[in-house]
């Protein structure tokens, strides 16, 4: 079987498998990439972003045999599929919209005479490493940005999302992309350093877990090439005091169960105020537990099977660790095959694996914490920082608190918010970029200072 193959995790069945390119095929790839630069740079900025906006649109209209790829490909529920697509058309037309904010020049207030201005220009041909988890969000949030300032794209998608990647390229095709402006790659390991390290390619944004992104970095950094880096998270969930305890858990059920549980900032650690620890927990585990679990294209399904097997069975061992150190098990912990029961555990404590581990499907941890610096501390004792959630009722708890979370991102009082002009990432080891919002347009392009006498 090759490496890049549709395997349905519903059914465990090899739907289609995809040759990995040969080696000549990449210099052929980079030297298209690098020609279609010279000429995609210097079109206008406006008529680049139309392309864009072109682009939003055939995801609009290819929006059911778009998501009923990846339902096949990772065992996403159909409806999630629909939305996961209808998200990035939101985030690609955002960029064609904000064309003239991500390129125009910054004028600067300076102290002698004369005039100053950041203009931003593109850097040349990037490198995407993209993940499974969401084929075409993570894909949308990294390239459309890029290809509006003036770079170009080489697409490096997860082995499991081969179709999907080559609808992708086929969508930027049929959108009026030069030819070499977008390409996608069915590379190998090595072939992957071999694209990091020619000079042509300019940088690399990689979205995955911390064992990907090092190794990417390291091979970026060894060339002394830009890298962009999403990895993962242990978001927490903290509720301090609430008016409605089930708006609550309905809101924390929703986004642990995103995606199948896994969404690297989803909540995973759940640190509740004792004095509604013991409520929080009763209806959580009920709510997580009446979850329906099945056919992902069936319309009743919340939680389909996780992307694989061997996915489900890490998840299945890190409980199974975690029980076995101390943890209790207040309800789920089962398997069938690449399906795993929605599982609530408590009783973890500091000295235990899966404290500092990422739960990376519909598995949560549940703290119980006597004050609010507790909490922030429980909160901030992980090496991640992607995300995090507060729930509370007073207005001044929520800025207090929201200061002190080691994160790139907090949420008071609701979930899943995720929007094309909030940016996104993470602290510590979640990252060191921002991606959507106009920040995203920031992280590979030359900030050039031009300053011009009087």
């Amino acid at each position: 079987m090759s490496a890049y193959a549709v395997v349905n995790p519903a059914t465990g069945e090899t739907e289609a498998n995809y040759p990995t390119m040969e080696d000549s095929a990449v210099d052929v790839a980079i030297g298209a990439a690098d020609a279609a630069y010279r000429g995609w740079a210097s079109t206008g900025p406006q008529e680049r972003a139309e392309l864009v906006r072109r682009l939003a649109q055939l995801h609009r209209e290819r929006r059911d045999e778009l998501a009923a790829i990846i339902v096949r490909e990772m065992g996403k529920p159909l409806a999630a599929a629909l939305g996961e697509v209808d998200f990035a058309a939101d985030i690609t037309e955002y960029y064609a919209d904000n064309w003239d904010k991500i390129t125009g020049d910054t004028p600067l207030d300076i102290l002698a005479e004369g005039t100053a201005v950041i203009r931003r220009s593109p850097l040349g041909v990037l490198l995407g490493v993209m993940p499974w988890n969401f084929p075409y969000y993570q894909v949308a949030r990294f390239s459309a940005p890029n290809l509006v300032v003036g770079n170009t794209i080489l697409l490096k998608h997860a082995s499991q999302c081969p179709e999907s990647s080559a609808a992708i390229a086929a969508m930027h095709r049929d959108a009026g992309f030069p030819e070499g402006a977008f390409q996608n790659l069915y590379a190998s390991k090595d072939q992957i350093a071999q694209i990091i390290a020619d000079p042509r390619v300019r940088g690399v944004s990689v979205t995955g877990s911390e064992r990907a992104g090092a190794a990417v970095a390291e091979l970026a950094g060894r060339n002394l090439k830009k890298v962009a880096l999403e990895l993962g998270g242990s978001d927490p969930f903290i509720v301090l005091s609430t008016h409605d305890m089930d708006a609550t858990v309905e809101g924390a059920v929703e986004a642990r169960m995103d995606n199948n549980g896994q969404s690297c900032n989803a909540p995973k650690r759940f640190i509740i105020i004792d004095e509604l620890y013991d409520e929080f927990v009763e209806k959580f585990t009920a709510a997580m537990t009446a979850c329906t679990m099945g056919d992902p294209f069936a319309d009743d399904t919340v939680l389909g099977p996780l992307c694989s097997v061997a996915a489900a069975e890490g998840l299945e061992q890190q409980v199974k660790s975690a029980i076995a150190q101390g943890a209790t098990l207040v309800a789920g912990g089962n398997r069938d095959g690449a399906y795993y029961e929605p599982t609530v555990l408590t009783g973890v404590t500091k000295d235990m694996d899966v404290f500092g581990e990422e739960l990376f499907g519909p598995a949560a941890v549940v703290y119980k914490v006597s004050s609010e610096d507790e909490a922030v501390e429980l909160a901030n004792a992980t090496n991640f920082g992607l995300g995090s959630y507060l729930y509370t009722t007073d207005p001044a708890q929520a800025d207090r608190v929201a200061d002190k979370i080691e994160a790139g991102m907090v949420y008071v009082n609701l979930v899943l918010a995720d929007s094309p002009e909030l940016p996104f990432g993470g602290v510590k080891r979640s990252g060191t970029s921002r991606e959507m919002g106009l920040l995203a347009a920031d992280e590979f392009v030359n900030k050039k200072l031009i300053r011009v006498a009087p």
